[in-house]
C-alpha cells in the first residue's frame, strides 16, 4: 500500500552520474536530461552562475573570475559541495516537469571499483539535493541491465563501457561483478592525447573544447577514407592564431599509444576470468557501451586484436541510464545487483 502510495506522489529518477555528461532517466518518461556534467562559478561571490549546457558553453571563455568546472574527475566527486549544487539543478529540473508532493527516489550508477568512501560521497550529495531515497549501481551492471543482457543468470556477459572520465571493462554473471577494471583512459584522456599531439607535432595550442569536436568529426582507430578537419588554435612560436588541416591518420597517431593500453586492460581481464564465463564471453561477445564506442572503427580494431565478436548496442551513450530506469520499474527484483552498504541505509 505504501508503495503505491508514493508511485503516486513521488517522482523515480535514474541519474548516469558521469565526468563529461549527466543524464537523467524519469520513470514514465524516459530519458529527460543529457547535459555536460560542467558547473561555472563566480570566484568573486562564491556563487554558481550557470550548469550543464550553459556552463559548458563557458569553457574556455570566461573571464578570469568566473571559472567553469567539472565537479567530477575520473567519475568520482572531487568538489563535494559542487556536485551536490549540480545534482539538485538535475532533480530540480525533473521535478518541474512531473511535479509531485513527496521528494524522488533516485539510482544513480559510479564506476566500478569505487571505494566505500566515494560511493558515501555520491549517496550524501543526492540525499543533500533533495532526494528521499538514493540506491547506487556500479555503471556496467547499470548498462548491462539497460540493455536487457540476462544478467541474473549463470551466463558470462563481458560489457566495456567507455566513458568521459573512465572506461569500465566488467565480467558480469548471476547479479555480479565476477572480474571488472577501471581504466583511466577515456573520452577525456583522448583530448588530451590530441592536444599533446597538436602541441608537439604542428606547434598548436588548442582547447579541450576543439580536442572533443575533431575527435568527434574524423577520429578513428582504422584507416578511413581520407577525413581531414580544419583546425584554429595559437600558434606556439608566433603566440599569433593560426589555422591548420590534420587528418584522420593524425588523429590516429595521436590516441593510439592509449587505444593500445585499452586493449591490454581488457585482456587483463580476460586472463583471470573463469574458463567457463571466457566460454561465453567468445559466444556472445564483447558488448561496447558508452559514449567511447562511437569512436570510428573501435569495433573492428578490439575485434582484430581479441579475436572475440565486438558488438557496439544501439544508443550506447544512453544505456546506463536506461539500465537505472529498468531497475526502478523493479527495485525489488534488482536489489541484490546495488551497492548494499549504502542502501541498507533508511529513508530519511
Amino acid at each position: 500500500m505504501f508503495k503505491k502510495f508514493y508511485e503516486l506522489f513521488s517522482n523515480d529518477i535514474g541519474i548516469d552520474l558521469g565526468t563529461a555528461n549527466t543524464l537523467v532517466y524519469l520513470k514514465g518518461a524516459g530519458i529527460v536530461i543529457n547535459e555536460p556534467s560542467v558547473v561555472a562559478i563566480n570566484q568573486k561571490t562564491g556563487q554558481i552562475v550557470a550548469i550543464g549546457n550553459e556552463a559548458k558553453a563557458m569553457l574556455g571563455r570566461t573571464p578570469a573570475h568566473i571559472k567553469a568546472i567539472r565537479p567530477l574527475v575520473d567519475g568520482v566527486i572531487s568538489d563535494f559541495e559542487v556536485t551536490e549544487e549540480m545534482l539538485a539543478y538535475f532533480i530540480g529540473k525533473v521535478e518541474k516537469m512531473n511535479k509531485k508532493f513527496i521528494r524522488p527516489r533516485v539510482v544513480i550508477g559510479v564506476p566500478s571499483g569505487v571505494t566505500n568512501v566515494e560511493a558515501r560521497a555520491v549517496y550524501d550529495a543526492a540525499r543533500s539535493a533533495g532526494a528521499r531515497e538514493v540506491h547506487i549501481i556500479e555503471e556496467p551492471m547499470s548498462a548491462a541491465i539497460g540493455i536487457r543482457l540476462p544478467v541474473k543468470e549463470p551466463i558470462g556477459s563481458l560489457v566495456i563501457d567507455i566513458g568521459g572520465g573512465t572506461t569500465d571493462i566488467a565480467v558480469i554473471s548471476l547479479g555480479g561483478i565476477v572480474r571488472s577494471k577501471n581504466l583511466k583512459i577515456a573520452g577525456d584522456k583522448l583530448n588530451n592525447d590530441i592536444i599533446s599531439y597538436l602541441r608537439d607535432e604542428f606547434k598548436l595550442l588548442i582547447g579541450e573544447k576543439t580536442a572533443e569536436s575533431v575527435k568527434i568529426a574524423i577520429g578513428s582507430v582504422i584507416p578511413t577514407a581520407g577525413l581531414e578537419a580544419q583546425v584554429r588554435g595559437r600558434d606556439l612560436v608566433t603566440g599569433l592564431p593560426r589555422e591548420v588541416i590534420i587528418t584522420d591518420s593524425d588523429i590516429r597517431e595521436a590516441i593510439s599509444l592509449s587505444i593500445a593500453n585499452l586493449v591490454d586492460g581488457v585482456r587483463e581481464v580476460l586472463e583471470t576470468t573463469p574458463p567457463e564465463i571466457l566460454s561465453d564471453v567468445m559466444n556472445r561477445g564483447i558488448i561496447l557501451v558508452g559514449g567511447g564506442a562511437l569512436i570510428q572503427g573501435l569495433d573492428t580494431y578490439l575485434q582484430n586484436a581479441l579475436k572475440i565478436p565486438i558488438y557496439i548496442v544501439e544508443d550506447p551513450l544512453s544505456a546506463v541510464a536506461r539500465g537505472t530506469g529498468v531497475i526502478l520499474d523493479d527495485l525489488e527484483n534488482y536489489k541484490e545487483v546495488l551497492i548494499p552498504a549504502l542502501n541498507e541505509l533508511p529513508p530519511r
